[in-house]
This record gives structure tokens, C-alpha cells and sequence, in this order.
């Protein structure tokens, strides 16, 4: 029950990103909104981790693991994510976290050599039926370009490479510890890309900016992937499960901010979608 508690809070907290950055890119360029945000959520958590609760700095054989981890979930992935949430819709946006559960599956069996299950295969099949479904009017009626949808996939290959890279390492460090340091290395690795490519004087600085930079400091990259982080301790298979349920969110805060339909589709993928995390859950649970 934890876990499902869990899993489902992490969702809703997730699902929101592409909405919240659809907002700020009103105001300001895509990688300002990127750096800001993983400064101030670097900070807050390592100043509660290290100052607030006394944890252990990492030790000289720690910092490659954070910042190989850095890398592949903030700087590729999250990095690119933004780039390519201006140039497609927040639906499809938080869509695309749906084909990641199939891919870290994959992975995971190959690089983890952790046997995928036959009900979890067919959780992860039904789920993507169900995406599919509900996708389909979306494609059809929002803007996306080719490019936006390439870097799109782009990161979120990078979020399961990093995905299965975490799950892979001996962790000593405290959750809150790792969340805060690769979100700070990632930060600084961005850096670079963000001066060259920003032209800081089109970015408005007003409470647009502010509100969505905080939404996705707080309960973004300090909620939703500390729970995340939890999640992926027990199962990272069933963890990506969790996965499927973010577009729905997804589409309910896309229709409720930013006017994007829900129709028959959407319903009938949902179905689909809920009843394939419930299948692929049930398994591992019984296993």
C-alpha cells in the first residue's frame, strides 16, 4: 500500500513538468528555466541533506557515479525535455513518459539480467495499446514538429539509460544526498549549452517565470523524484510501471491549463493504461 501511495503521488507530481514548462517557456527561453530550476532544487536539497539532517558529504569514489547519474537524468534528459516541450504539446509531452517503462524493461534485462515476467510484459504491452489510443486525436489536432518529437525521444532514452545506470550502483548515500548533487553536477554540466545558446535579454523575469520555475523545483525535482529514487530501490521494472499512469494525468492538467481535448480516446486508453499497471503490479507482487 506504501508503494502504491506511493507510485501514484509520484505520477501526479511528474505528469505536471510539461505543463509547468509549457507556462514558463511563455516567459523565458528553454534552458534558463532549466538552469534555474536544478540550482535552486540542488540547493534546497543539499542544504537540508548536508546542514539541516547532517549527512556525510560523498566520498572521492561517489562523485563519478552522481555525476555519470547527473549527466544522463538533468543534462541530457532533462536538458532536452525542455528544448523539446516548446515545439510539441504538454499531452504529448507527458505521453512520451509512456514509452519509457518497455525501453527500461529492456534494458534492465540486458544490463541488470533481471528476467522480465510474462503478466509484465503484458502490463507493458497493454500500456502501450492504451497510449496509443488516447494519443491518437492529440497527434492529430496539436502542433509538433519533426524535430521536437526526435529530441523528444532523444531524452527520454537518456532517462532510461540513467534510469538503469541508478538501479545498477550500490547507493550509500541517502536519497535526499543523490537527488541534490546530480541535479547540481547536471546543473553545472548545462551550463555551457545554456550560454551559448540563450539570449537572456528576450527572458521576463515576472511571476509566470517565478511560479512555474517553483512548481517544478518543489514539487517536481524534490517530490517527484524523491519518491522516484524510493521507488526504484524496491523494483525498477515496477517502478517504470508508474510510468503509464503520468499521461493521463498528463492530458487532465493539459485540459484544465492549456485547453488540449479529452475525448473518447483518452477514456478508452485509460482503461487500457490502468488495467495494464494492474496486471504487470499484481505479478510482481506475487512473484
Amino acid at each position: 500500500m506504501k508503494n502504491t501511495l506511493a507510485g501514484l503521488l509520484f505520477a501526479m507530481l511528474w505528469a505536471s513538468a510539461s505543463v509547468a514548462t509549457k507556462i514558463g517557456l511563455q516567459s523565458a527561453q528553454p534552458l534558463s528555466i532549466a538552469n534555474t530550476r536544478f540550482f535552486l532544487g540542488g540547493a534546497i536539497m543539499l542544504l537540508f541533506g548536508h546542514l539541516v539532517r547532517r549527512y556525510r558529504l560523498p566520498s572521492a569514489n561517489e562523485w563519478l557515479p552522481l555525476l555519470i547519474y547527473g549527466l544522463l537524468n538533468v543534462t541530457i534528459y532533462l536538458g532536452a525535455f525542455v528544448f523539446a516541450i516548446k515545439e510539441v504539446s504538454a499531452g504529448i509531452g507527458s505521453l512520451s513518459l509512456a514509452t519509457n517503462p518497455l525501453t527500461i524493461a529492456i534494458l534492465s534485462s540486458v544490463w541488470l539480467k533481471r528476467p522480465i515476467k510474462r503478466n509484465e510484459w503484458i502490463g507493458l504491452l497493454l500500456g502501450l495499446v492504451g497510449i496509443g489510443i488516447a494519443v491518437y486525436p492529440l497527434l492529430l489536432q496539436s502542433y509538433a514538429s519533426v524535430r521536437g518529437i526526435f529530441i523528444l525521444l532523444f531524452s527520454m532514452l537518456s532517462y532510461c539509460v540513467g534510469t538503469v545506470y541508478y538501479s545498477s550502483r550500490s547507493w550509500q548515500l541517502p536519497i535526499v544526498v543523490i537527488n541534490g548533487w546530480q541535479i547540481l553536477l547536471g546543473g553545472i554540466c548545462l551550463l555551457p549549452f545554456t550560454f551559448l545558446m540563450t539570449n537572456f535579454s528576450e527572458n521576463h523575469y515576472d511571476l509566470r517565470f517565478w511560479a512555474s520555475v517553483a512548481w517544478l523545483v518543489l514539487p517536481v525535482s524534490v517530490g517527484a523524484v524523491q519518491l522516484w529514487l524510493y521507488l526504484l530501490k524496491t523494483d525498477t521494472v515496477k517502478a517504470s510501471l508508474w510510468l503509464y499512469i503520468c499521461p493521463i494525468f498528463g492530458f487532465l492538467y493539459a485540459k484544465c491549463l492549456l485547453n488540449e481535448p479529452i475525448t473518447l480516446y483518452t477514456l478508452v486508453g485509460t482503461v487500457f493504461v490502468v488495467g495494464g499497471l494492474y496486471i504487470g503490479q499484481r505479478k510482481n507482487k506475487n512473484s
